[in-house]
Protein backbone atom coordinates (compact mmCIF):
# COMPACT_ATOMS: atom_id res chain seq x y z
CA UNK A 1 0.00 0.00 0.00
CA UNK A 2 1.19 3.57 -0.54
CA UNK A 3 3.22 5.09 2.21
CA UNK A 4 2.93 8.84 1.65
CA UNK A 5 0.16 11.42 1.38
CA UNK A 6 0.51 11.96 -2.38
CA UNK A 7 0.14 8.25 -3.13
CA UNK A 8 -2.79 8.03 -0.73
CA UNK A 9 -4.57 10.84 -2.56
CA UNK A 10 -3.95 9.29 -5.97
CA UNK A 11 -5.26 5.90 -4.79
CA UNK A 12 -8.31 7.56 -3.25
CA UNK A 13 -9.06 9.43 -6.48
CA UNK A 14 -8.64 6.44 -8.84
CA UNK A 15 -10.90 4.35 -6.60
CA UNK A 16 -13.55 7.08 -6.28
CA UNK A 17 -13.60 7.58 -10.06
CA UNK A 18 -13.41 3.83 -10.78
CA UNK A 19 -10.41 4.32 -13.07
CA UNK A 20 -8.71 1.10 -11.90
CA UNK A 21 -9.87 -2.12 -10.28
CA UNK A 22 -8.81 -3.42 -6.88
CA UNK A 23 -6.86 -6.19 -8.59
CA UNK A 24 -4.97 -3.63 -10.68
CA UNK A 25 -4.19 -1.63 -7.54
CA UNK A 26 -2.78 -4.75 -5.89
CA UNK A 27 -0.58 -5.49 -8.93
CA UNK A 28 0.66 -1.87 -8.95
CA UNK A 29 1.35 -1.99 -5.22
CA UNK A 30 3.36 -5.21 -5.62
CA UNK A 31 5.29 -3.71 -8.52
CA UNK A 32 6.06 -0.59 -6.49
CA UNK A 33 7.31 -2.75 -3.64
CA UNK A 34 9.61 -4.69 -5.99
CA UNK A 35 11.08 -1.43 -7.26
CA UNK A 36 11.58 -0.21 -3.69
CA UNK A 37 13.51 -3.39 -2.92
CA UNK A 38 15.88 -2.43 -5.74
CA UNK A 39 16.27 1.08 -4.32
CA UNK A 40 13.92 2.74 -6.83
CA UNK A 41 11.28 5.06 -5.40
CA UNK A 42 8.42 5.24 -7.88
CA UNK A 43 5.16 7.11 -7.09
CA UNK A 44 2.01 5.00 -7.29
CA UNK A 45 0.58 7.13 -10.08
CA UNK A 46 3.67 6.57 -12.24
CA UNK A 47 3.55 2.80 -11.59
CA UNK A 48 -0.11 2.72 -12.67
CA UNK A 49 0.87 4.49 -15.92
CA UNK A 50 3.87 2.16 -16.46
CA UNK A 51 1.57 -0.86 -16.17
CA UNK A 52 -1.02 0.64 -18.53
CA UNK A 53 -3.75 0.80 -15.87
CA UNK A 54 -3.90 4.59 -16.09
CA UNK A 55 -3.17 6.96 -18.97
CA UNK A 56 -0.74 9.86 -18.68
CA UNK A 57 -3.59 12.30 -19.30
CA UNK A 58 -5.65 10.76 -16.50
CA UNK A 59 -2.72 10.98 -14.09
CA UNK A 60 -2.07 14.63 -14.98
CA UNK A 61 -5.70 15.46 -14.26
CA UNK A 62 -5.60 13.57 -10.98
CA UNK A 63 -2.41 15.38 -9.97
CA UNK A 64 -4.18 18.68 -10.65
CA UNK A 65 -7.09 17.63 -8.48
CA UNK A 66 -4.74 16.52 -5.72
CA UNK A 67 -2.92 19.85 -5.99
CA UNK A 68 -6.19 21.69 -5.34
CA UNK A 69 -6.40 20.10 -1.93
CA UNK A 70 -3.00 21.41 -0.96
CA UNK A 71 -3.64 25.00 -2.02
CA UNK A 72 -2.56 26.91 -5.12
CA UNK A 73 0.26 29.43 -5.26
CA UNK A 74 -2.07 31.82 -7.15
CA UNK A 75 -0.68 35.30 -6.51
CA UNK A 76 1.29 34.21 -3.46
CA UNK A 77 4.72 34.34 -5.15
CA UNK A 78 5.87 37.98 -5.01
CA UNK A 79 6.84 39.52 -8.33
CA UNK A 80 5.04 36.97 -10.48
CA UNK A 81 1.52 36.72 -11.85
CA UNK A 82 0.37 33.14 -12.35
CA UNK A 83 -1.48 32.81 -15.67
CA UNK A 84 -2.21 29.13 -16.21
CA UNK A 85 -1.21 25.63 -15.25
CA UNK A 86 1.03 23.98 -17.87
CA UNK A 87 1.41 20.51 -16.41
CA UNK A 88 2.08 18.36 -13.38
CA UNK A 89 4.53 15.63 -12.54
CA UNK A 90 5.16 13.31 -9.64
CA UNK A 91 6.93 16.02 -7.66
CA UNK A 92 5.81 19.43 -8.86
CA UNK A 93 3.32 21.52 -10.78
CA UNK A 94 4.44 23.89 -13.56
CA UNK A 95 2.70 27.20 -14.26
CA UNK A 96 3.04 29.80 -16.96
CA UNK A 97 3.47 33.20 -15.33
CA UNK A 98 4.50 36.78 -15.98
CA UNK A 99 7.57 38.23 -14.31
CA UNK A 100 6.21 41.66 -13.45
CA UNK A 101 9.54 43.49 -13.13
CA UNK A 102 10.64 42.63 -16.68
CA UNK A 103 7.20 42.05 -18.23
CA UNK A 104 8.19 38.67 -19.65
CA UNK A 105 6.68 35.20 -19.68
CA UNK A 106 8.37 32.59 -17.48
CA UNK A 107 7.68 29.08 -16.23
CA UNK A 108 7.41 28.47 -12.49
CA UNK A 109 7.81 25.00 -11.06
CA UNK A 110 6.11 24.79 -7.66
CA UNK A 111 6.55 22.08 -5.04
CA UNK A 112 3.10 21.40 -3.50
CA UNK A 113 2.89 22.04 0.23
CA UNK A 114 2.24 18.40 0.99
CA UNK A 115 5.59 17.54 -0.62
CA UNK A 116 7.45 20.16 1.40
CA UNK A 117 7.40 17.88 4.43
CA UNK A 118 9.80 15.52 2.64
CA UNK A 119 13.31 16.91 3.12
CA UNK A 120 14.69 14.78 0.28
CA UNK A 121 12.20 16.25 -2.20
CA UNK A 122 12.90 19.80 -1.05
CA UNK A 123 16.67 19.31 -1.33
CA UNK A 124 16.32 17.76 -4.78
CA UNK A 125 14.13 20.68 -5.82
CA UNK A 126 16.74 23.27 -4.80
CA UNK A 127 19.54 21.16 -6.25
CA UNK A 128 17.85 21.41 -9.63
CA UNK A 129 17.77 25.19 -9.31
CA UNK A 130 21.43 25.42 -8.29
CA UNK A 131 22.56 23.10 -11.09
CA UNK A 132 20.59 25.01 -13.74
CA UNK A 133 21.88 28.36 -12.42
CA UNK A 134 25.48 27.20 -12.85
CA UNK A 135 24.91 26.62 -16.57
CA UNK A 136 24.45 29.17 -19.33
CA UNK A 137 23.87 27.67 -22.76
CA UNK A 138 21.38 28.22 -25.56
CA UNK A 139 20.38 24.53 -25.49
CA UNK A 140 19.71 24.40 -21.74
CA UNK A 141 16.53 25.78 -20.13
CA UNK A 142 17.78 28.86 -18.29
CA UNK A 143 17.28 29.22 -14.52
CA UNK A 144 16.00 32.60 -13.33
CA UNK A 145 15.11 32.39 -9.64
CA UNK A 146 14.51 29.97 -6.81
CA UNK A 147 13.02 30.53 -3.38
CA UNK A 148 10.20 30.04 -0.89
CA UNK A 149 7.14 32.20 -0.32
CA UNK A 150 4.06 31.61 1.83
CA UNK A 151 5.03 27.98 2.31
CA UNK A 152 5.57 27.33 -1.41
CA UNK A 153 9.00 26.33 -2.74
CA UNK A 154 9.34 27.59 -6.30
CA UNK A 155 11.82 27.55 -9.18
CA UNK A 156 11.49 30.14 -11.95
CA UNK A 157 12.92 29.29 -15.37
CA UNK A 158 12.84 30.22 -19.03
CA UNK A 159 9.46 29.56 -20.63
CA UNK A 160 9.78 27.33 -23.71
CA UNK A 161 6.84 27.53 -26.08
CA UNK A 162 6.68 24.35 -28.09
CA UNK A 163 6.71 20.65 -27.24
CA UNK A 164 9.06 17.88 -26.13
CA UNK A 165 10.63 15.08 -28.13
CA UNK A 166 8.47 12.74 -26.02
CA UNK A 167 5.30 14.48 -27.22
CA UNK A 168 6.30 13.75 -30.79
CA UNK A 169 7.43 10.12 -30.40
CA UNK A 170 4.37 9.38 -28.25
CA UNK A 171 2.30 10.72 -31.14
CA UNK A 172 3.90 8.16 -33.46
CA UNK A 173 6.56 10.32 -35.07
CA UNK A 174 9.68 8.56 -36.36
CA UNK A 175 12.39 11.14 -37.01
CA UNK A 176 14.37 11.15 -40.21
CA UNK A 177 18.09 10.65 -39.70
CA UNK A 178 18.79 14.31 -40.51
CA UNK A 179 16.12 15.58 -38.07
CA UNK A 180 17.36 13.37 -35.27
CA UNK A 181 21.02 14.26 -35.84
CA UNK A 182 20.26 17.98 -35.48
CA UNK A 183 18.33 17.56 -32.21
CA UNK A 184 20.88 15.12 -30.77
CA UNK A 185 23.70 17.46 -31.83
CA UNK A 186 22.14 20.36 -29.91
CA UNK A 187 21.54 18.16 -26.86
CA UNK A 188 25.11 16.85 -26.99
CA UNK A 189 26.33 20.46 -27.07
CA UNK A 190 24.28 21.16 -23.93
CA UNK A 191 25.73 18.07 -22.23
CA UNK A 192 29.29 19.06 -23.16
CA UNK A 193 28.71 22.46 -21.53
CA UNK A 194 27.29 20.76 -18.43
CA UNK A 195 30.03 18.12 -18.21
CA UNK A 196 32.83 20.67 -18.61
CA UNK A 197 31.39 22.49 -15.60
CA UNK A 198 31.33 19.36 -13.50
CA UNK A 199 27.64 18.38 -13.75
CA UNK A 200 26.11 15.14 -14.96
CA UNK A 201 22.40 15.21 -15.81
CA UNK A 202 21.53 11.54 -15.08
CA UNK A 203 18.06 11.70 -16.62
CA UNK A 204 18.46 12.45 -20.33
CA UNK A 205 15.30 11.28 -22.09
CA UNK A 206 12.75 12.48 -24.70
CA UNK A 207 10.62 14.17 -22.02
CA UNK A 208 13.55 16.33 -20.94
CA UNK A 209 14.39 17.59 -24.44
CA UNK A 210 12.13 20.53 -25.21
CA UNK A 211 11.71 21.90 -28.74
CA UNK A 212 10.87 25.51 -29.49
CA UNK A 213 8.68 26.45 -32.45
CA UNK A 214 11.93 27.07 -34.38
CA UNK A 215 13.10 23.50 -33.50
CA UNK A 216 15.77 24.63 -31.07
CA UNK A 217 16.41 21.85 -28.55
CA UNK A 218 16.49 22.78 -24.85
CA UNK A 219 17.70 20.30 -22.23
CA UNK A 220 15.44 20.54 -19.17
CA UNK A 221 14.98 19.15 -15.67
CA UNK A 222 18.22 19.09 -13.75
CA UNK A 223 16.42 17.43 -10.83
CA UNK A 224 18.77 14.44 -10.80
CA UNK A 225 21.87 16.45 -11.72
CA UNK A 226 24.88 15.95 -9.48
CA UNK A 227 28.34 17.45 -9.38
CA UNK A 228 30.92 14.83 -10.35
CA UNK A 229 33.06 15.94 -7.38
CA UNK A 230 30.22 15.51 -4.85
CA UNK A 231 31.58 12.39 -3.15
CA UNK A 232 29.20 12.71 -0.18
CA UNK A 233 26.13 12.64 -2.45
CA UNK A 234 27.59 9.77 -4.47
CA UNK A 235 28.14 7.67 -1.34
CA UNK A 236 24.65 8.46 -0.04
CA UNK A 237 23.16 7.25 -3.33
CA UNK A 238 25.33 4.12 -3.64
CA UNK A 239 23.34 1.02 -4.54
CA UNK A 240 20.25 2.99 -5.61
CA UNK A 241 19.13 3.35 -9.23
CA UNK A 242 18.33 6.87 -10.35
CA UNK A 243 16.99 7.59 -13.82
CA UNK A 244 14.22 6.45 -16.16
CA UNK A 245 14.09 2.69 -16.95
CA UNK A 246 13.82 2.98 -20.75
CA UNK A 247 16.90 5.22 -21.03
CA UNK A 248 19.00 4.49 -17.93
CA UNK A 249 22.65 3.40 -18.21
CA UNK A 250 23.82 0.04 -16.83
CA UNK A 251 26.06 1.68 -14.23
CA UNK A 252 23.13 3.74 -12.92
CA UNK A 253 21.07 0.55 -12.62
CA UNK A 254 23.84 -1.03 -10.58
CA UNK A 255 23.91 2.02 -8.32
CA UNK A 256 27.63 2.54 -8.81
CA UNK A 257 29.30 5.36 -6.89
CA UNK A 258 31.54 6.71 -9.66
CA UNK A 259 28.84 7.60 -12.20
CA UNK A 260 30.31 10.00 -14.75
CA UNK A 261 29.40 11.87 -17.94
CA UNK A 262 29.33 8.67 -20.00
CA UNK A 263 26.04 7.73 -18.29
CA UNK A 264 24.48 10.77 -19.99
CA UNK A 265 25.89 9.65 -23.34
CA UNK A 266 24.24 6.23 -22.93
CA UNK A 267 20.88 7.87 -22.19
CA UNK A 268 21.28 10.19 -25.15
CA UNK A 269 22.00 7.13 -27.30
CA UNK A 270 18.82 5.45 -26.04
CA UNK A 271 16.88 8.62 -26.84
CA UNK A 272 18.49 8.78 -30.31
CA UNK A 273 17.47 5.11 -30.83
CA UNK A 274 13.86 5.86 -29.90
CA UNK A 275 13.74 8.89 -32.20
CA UNK A 276 14.90 7.09 -35.36
CA UNK A 277 13.24 3.70 -34.82
CA UNK A 278 9.98 4.70 -33.17
CA UNK A 279 10.57 2.30 -30.30
CA UNK A 280 12.62 2.18 -27.12
CA UNK A 281 15.84 0.10 -27.16
CA UNK A 282 14.52 -2.46 -24.68
CA UNK A 283 10.93 -3.33 -23.79
CA UNK A 284 9.46 -5.41 -21.00
CA UNK A 285 6.34 -5.87 -18.86
CA UNK A 286 7.91 -4.17 -15.83
CA UNK A 287 10.58 -1.51 -15.20
CA UNK A 288 12.82 -4.12 -13.57
CA UNK A 289 12.66 -6.38 -16.64
CA UNK A 290 13.56 -3.45 -18.89
CA UNK A 291 16.53 -2.56 -16.70
CA UNK A 292 17.69 -6.18 -16.70
CA UNK A 293 17.83 -6.01 -20.51
CA UNK A 294 19.95 -2.85 -20.35
CA UNK A 295 22.38 -4.88 -18.27
CA UNK A 296 22.39 -8.18 -20.15
CA UNK A 297 20.58 -8.23 -23.50
CA UNK A 298 22.38 -7.35 -26.76
CA UNK A 299 21.01 -4.28 -28.51
CA UNK A 300 19.17 -4.82 -31.79
CA UNK A 301 21.04 -2.47 -34.17
CA UNK A 302 18.85 0.53 -34.98
CA UNK A 303 19.59 0.26 -38.71
CA UNK A 304 18.15 -3.27 -38.58
CA UNK A 305 14.91 -1.84 -37.20
CA UNK A 306 14.81 1.13 -39.57
CA UNK A 307 16.62 0.06 -42.73
CA UNK A 308 16.61 3.60 -44.14
CA UNK A 309 19.25 4.60 -41.58
CA UNK A 310 22.87 4.77 -42.68
CA UNK A 311 25.23 2.23 -41.13
CA UNK A 312 27.18 5.18 -39.71
CA UNK A 313 24.15 6.37 -37.75
CA UNK A 314 23.61 2.83 -36.45
CA UNK A 315 27.26 2.53 -35.45
CA UNK A 316 27.13 5.80 -33.51
CA UNK A 317 24.05 4.75 -31.53
CA UNK A 318 25.58 1.36 -30.77
CA UNK A 319 28.76 3.02 -29.53
CA UNK A 320 26.75 5.42 -27.35
CA UNK A 321 24.85 2.46 -25.87
CA UNK A 322 27.80 0.16 -25.20
CA UNK A 323 27.15 -1.61 -21.89
CA UNK A 324 30.78 -1.10 -20.90
CA UNK A 325 31.22 2.65 -20.57
CA UNK A 326 34.88 2.38 -21.62
CA UNK A 327 33.61 1.38 -25.06
CA UNK A 328 31.44 4.51 -25.44
CA UNK A 329 32.52 7.89 -26.74
CA UNK A 330 35.15 9.34 -24.37
CA UNK A 331 33.13 12.57 -24.17
CA UNK A 332 30.45 14.61 -25.91
CA UNK A 333 33.23 16.37 -27.82
CA UNK A 334 34.04 13.27 -29.91
CA UNK A 335 30.33 12.60 -30.36
CA UNK A 336 29.85 16.10 -31.80
CA UNK A 337 32.65 15.43 -34.32
CA UNK A 338 30.86 12.30 -35.56
CA UNK A 339 27.47 14.01 -35.66
CA UNK A 340 28.85 16.83 -37.78
CA UNK A 341 30.50 14.36 -40.16
CA UNK A 342 27.32 12.34 -40.50
CA UNK A 343 25.26 15.50 -41.06
CA UNK A 344 27.49 16.28 -44.06
CA UNK A 345 27.17 12.81 -45.58
CA UNK A 346 30.54 11.59 -44.37
CA UNK A 347 31.28 8.54 -42.21
CA UNK A 348 31.88 8.95 -38.47
CA UNK A 349 35.48 9.11 -37.28
CA UNK A 350 35.13 7.41 -33.91
CA UNK A 351 32.22 5.01 -34.41
CA UNK A 352 32.66 2.11 -36.83
CA UNK A 353 30.19 -0.24 -38.43
CA UNK A 354 31.80 -3.26 -36.80
CA UNK A 355 34.60 -2.99 -34.30
CA UNK A 356 36.92 -5.77 -33.29
CA UNK A 357 36.61 -6.40 -29.55
CA UNK A 358 40.41 -6.55 -29.37
CA UNK A 359 40.50 -2.86 -30.26
CA UNK A 360 38.40 -2.03 -27.21
CA UNK A 361 40.56 -4.28 -25.04
CA UNK A 362 43.60 -2.39 -26.27
CA UNK A 363 41.88 0.92 -25.50
CA UNK A 364 40.97 -0.28 -22.03
CA UNK A 365 44.62 -1.19 -21.41
CA UNK A 366 45.59 2.38 -22.27
CA UNK A 367 47.43 1.62 -25.52
CA UNK A 368 47.15 4.20 -28.27
CA UNK A 369 44.90 3.27 -31.13
CA UNK A 370 44.40 5.78 -33.93
CA UNK A 371 40.73 6.49 -34.72
CA UNK A 372 39.45 5.54 -38.12
CA UNK A 373 40.20 8.26 -40.63
CA UNK A 374 37.06 9.57 -42.35
CA UNK A 375 36.80 8.36 -45.92
CA UNK A 376 35.71 10.80 -48.58
CA UNK A 377 33.44 8.38 -50.38
CA UNK A 378 29.88 9.30 -49.44
CA UNK A 379 27.88 6.44 -47.91
CA UNK A 380 30.89 4.22 -47.09
CA UNK A 381 31.00 3.54 -43.36
CA UNK A 382 33.09 1.21 -41.30
CA UNK A 383 36.65 0.14 -40.77
CA UNK A 384 37.37 -0.56 -44.45
CA UNK A 385 37.68 2.65 -46.48
CA UNK A 386 40.08 3.56 -49.25
CA UNK A 387 42.87 1.27 -47.99
CA UNK A 388 40.60 -1.75 -48.04
CA UNK A 389 39.27 -0.85 -51.50
CA UNK A 390 42.87 -0.65 -52.83
CA UNK A 391 43.74 -4.08 -51.39
CA UNK A 392 40.64 -5.60 -52.95
CA UNK A 393 41.59 -4.07 -56.32
CA UNK A 394 45.07 -5.62 -56.14
CA UNK A 395 43.62 -9.06 -55.32
CA UNK A 396 41.17 -8.83 -58.25
CA UNK A 397 44.02 -7.87 -60.63
CA UNK A 398 46.23 -10.74 -59.44
CA UNK A 399 43.33 -13.17 -59.75
CA UNK A 400 42.63 -12.04 -63.32
CA UNK A 401 46.31 -12.41 -64.24
CA UNK A 402 46.35 -15.96 -62.83
CA UNK A 403 43.27 -16.94 -64.86
CA UNK A 404 44.81 -15.51 -68.07
CA UNK A 405 48.03 -17.42 -67.40
CA UNK A 406 46.13 -20.68 -66.95
CA UNK A 407 44.18 -20.14 -70.19
CA UNK A 408 47.38 -19.41 -72.15
CA UNK A 409 49.00 -22.62 -70.82
CA UNK A 410 45.94 -24.67 -71.81
CA UNK A 411 45.99 -23.22 -75.34
CA UNK A 412 49.72 -23.95 -75.71
CA UNK A 413 49.22 -27.56 -74.58
CA UNK A 414 46.33 -28.00 -76.98
CA UNK A 415 48.32 -26.79 -80.02
CA UNK A 416 51.33 -29.02 -79.43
Amino acid sequence: MPDNSEDSQIVRLVVERQLVTNDELRVASDQRQQLAEHGIKRPMGEVLVDLGFLTRTQLTRLMGTADDSGGRPAQQIPGYQIQRKCGAGAMAVVYQAKQLSLDRTVAIKVLPKRMSRNKEFVERFYREGRAAAALNHNNIVQAIDVGEANGFHYFVMEFVEGCTVYDEVAGGKVYTEAEAIEIVRQTASALLHSHERGFIHRDVKPKNIMLTKDRVAKLADMGLARETTDVEAAMAEAGRAYGTPYYISPEQIRGEVDIDHRADLYSLGATFYHMVTGRVPFEGPTPSSVMHKHLKEPLTPPDHVNTTLSSGCGAMIEMLMAKNRDQRYPSAKELLVDLDLLAHGRPPRYAQQSVDENVFETLAEGQAVAPATPQHTTGVYGPGGAGTDFSVAIMITLGAALVISIVINIVQLATR
